[in-house]
């Protein structure tokens, strides 16, 4: 699955032409590598995701096509939430 599609379907970022903003400026690592939007992902992937001031680590526990709103969440896991300092 495309890492814009996983990101809009799991509800981390809203919008597909958004997340696909965000991969192009460099701000989404899959497994140590900076990632496009295009970049294909898989169950136990680790991505690193910059949100302004917040980076969020997270774990690719399960991709679908579709998912209802309340199950969004069920397809990773949040293994750390950190906050980085402004310089």
């Amino acid at each position: 699955m495309r890492l814009d599609k996983f990101l809009k379907v799991s509800r981390l970022i809203k919008r597909r032409t958004l997340a696909k903003e965000i991969a192009d400026q460099g701000r989404i690592i899959v497994n140590g590598n900076k990632a496009k939007a295009a970049t294909n992902i898989a169950v136990g992937d680790e991505l690193k995701i910059q949100f302004g001031q917040k980076l969020l680590t997270i774990e690719i526990d399960a991709l679908k096509e579709t998912v209802k709103k309340d199950e969004a969440s069920e397809l990773y896991t949040i293994k750390q939430e950190e906050y980085i300092k402004a310089e």
